[in-house]
């Protein structure tokens, strides 16, 4: 039975030192490349040999040389410096091209903005990355690397995502289209469709909730396109993001945007992704796109009444 100790075991640390010092060929070149002090290095020398009772290195006026068993945990580091190399390499070449899979988060009443034709010209336009999208999930699992980006309404984003800013997103109060005409004084006292519990974080929900038209609910729904359909269906009034509201022939609106209720459409990623190919491109695809969907997303063209 062999009498090897864990002790003896050699670790990472152990083959960058020899490694250094037979490349170096000194302990003061070897400290330089480990960002180490001469002593330091000198010390640990010392005793990686003390733990293995063999002396590892030659010591003369010419420099330090290897004996064989130091030789022999040179090559092994030799090995694993050059593995992980290659290794990092491949990181660094999947960095360098935009291709392969992009776990994309949003929510689902982007998937009725031009969000989705937006993403379909990307895929067209870069054919070797597949979008994978996600549908609601929460901001910590965009953090805990569940996805690779994110597209969501919000204020400042959270301190562990970098964010891009797309556009602003405007809301606003509708009725069916169907109904007559109300003013926003009558408002008060008409039925609403509101969000639920779930959508308690709303800032509309909030809103809703200081003005009392909670009271006034017809119906809760646990989503904004729930919502949506809820005010088309006729049960009442309800705030909906202009980019879903106005284009939808079914609603009208009843005021003009809310200023104190506006967020921001962001492009969010985690700071070690922002570089990556693939990431950046979305980005910059997004970026320039926006631009020709901004003024609908920022309530600046509203359905014109039917004559």
């Amino acid at each position: 039975m062999s009498d090897f100790k864990i002790e003896h075991r050699l670790d990472l640390g152990d083959f960058a030192l020899v490694l250094a010092i037979a490349r170096a060929g000194s302990l003061t070149g070897a400290a330089k490349c480990l960002g180490m002090s001469h002593p330091t290095v000198f010390r640990k020398a010392r005793a990686l040999e003390e733990r293995f009772g063999t002396q590892l290195f030659y010591r003369d006026r010419a420099g330090i040389t290897l004996t064989a068993a130091g030789a022999a945990i040179r090559d092994v580091a030799e090995t694993l410096d050059r593995e992980a190399q290659d290794l990092e390499r491949h990181f660094v070449d999947q960095d360098i091209a935009a291709e392969g899979e992009l776990r994309v988060a949003t929510v689902d009443t982007l998937l009725r903005s031009p969000l989705i034709g937006v993403l379909r010209a990307f895929r067209d336009a870069m054919p070797a990355i597949e979008i994978d999208m996600l549908i609601d999930v929460a901001m910590a699992d965009i953090a805990q690397r569940e996805v690779d980006v994110a597209i969501r309404a919000g204020g400042t984003p959270p301190e562990d995502l970098v964010g891009r800013k797309l556009c602003g997103i405007a809301v606003a109060i509708y009725r069916p289209s169907l109904s007559e005409p109300i003013s926003l004084q009558d408002a008060a006292q008409a039925d609403w469709v509101v969000p639920d519990e779930q959508l308690s974080h709303l800032a509309s929900a909030r809103w809703l909730r200081a003005q009392g038209h909670y009271t006034r609910a017809a119906l809760k729904a646990d989503s904004l396109l729930a919502v949506c359909e809820g005010v088309a269906g006729g049960f009442g009034l309800g705030i909906l993001p202009c980019y879903l509201a106005d284009p939808d022939p079914r609603l009208r609106r009843v005021s003009p945007p809310m200023e104190e209720l506006a967020s921001t459409l962001w492009f969010l990623t985690r700071p070690e992704l922002r570089k990556v190919a693939k990431v950046r491109a979305l980005s910059e695809f997004l970026h320039k796109e926006f631009r020709g969907v901004k003024d609908l997303f920022e309530g600046l063209c509203p359905q014109e009444e039917p004559q």
